[in-house]
């Protein structure tokens, strides 16, 4: 007997609730926390050091409340001329700028060594007299 949750329930949203949901700081201007349903510290610290690299960001961290939930807190200070929310959302877009430039880099590579692409392995294909201890 375990007090864990049940396997689902680290991936489905339960109805009527919103992956993200924001509550504006009322004492601090251009402070916002963000809550993050079903994530874990993967995409939290992958958010926060996006959101580092732009200049307009004063502060931004996470935190996990309860190990046993899988969801995180973000908080974000932004300078005035801009709200935490555009930040997050211009840094998503970067973040997917970024996350598929590393893909179109890779699938560059296997091209560049040859490796065929029969097999499925996530959105690429490799040939199965690759070697796989890499």
């Amino acid at each position: 007997m375990s007090n864990a949750p049940d396997r689902h329930e680290l991936f489905l949203i339960p109805d009527g609730e919103k992956k993200v949901s924001m509550v504006n700081d009322t004492k601090f201007p251009n402070v916002a926390t963000f809550t993050f349903l079903r994530e874990d510290h993967t995409i939290g610290n992958l958010i926060r050091m996006q959101l580092l690299k732009n200049p307009k960001v004063l502060f931004a961290g996470y935190k996990i409340p309860h190990p046993l939930e899988h969801n995180f807190v973000l908080k974000i200070q932004t300078t005035p001329d801009t709200s935490p929310l555009d930040v997050l959302r211009q840094e998503f877009r970067n973040l997917e700028t970024e996350i598929n430039s590393i893909k179109t880099k890779f699938e560059n590579e296997l091209t560049l060594h040859g490796m065929s692409q029969t097999n499925d392995f996530g959105d690429l294909r490799y040939s199965s007299n690759v070697d796989r201890n890499f």
